[in-house]
């Protein structure tokens, strides 16, 4: 756990890592690109806590943004640390297309 900013976070802070891209896929998967260049697929179903619940709503999941190197959903009412999205992603396979 670390502080940020005056924000408590989850797991450990890891210096300069920031979200690029994130594109929604099916089955509420979202493909991740970090500001390493490393691409990752996190399983937005497996995110706990009644914050998470609206992204069950396609509209809302299939919409996020980019604010400051993280990813957020519903105009920033919802927003996942960059550092909580790699340890909570796996490797991405290039070989796969989507």
């Amino acid at each position: 756990m670390y502080i940020k900013d005056g924000i408590c976070y989850a797991g450990e802070l890891v210096d300069g890592i920031e979200i690029t891209e994130a594109k929604p896929l099916p089955g509420r998967m979202l493909l991740v690109t970090f500001s390493t260049g490393e691409k990752r697929l996190l399983d937005t179903t497996l995110l706990e806590g009644g914050v998470f619940k609206p992204l069950a709503d396609e509209k809302i999941f299939n919409n996020p943004v980019i604010d400051y190197g993280t990813v957020t959903w519903n105009n920033g009412e919802i927003d996942i640390a960059p550092e909580t999205v790699y340890e909570l992603s796996y490797k991405y396979d290039t070989g796969e297309i989507f």
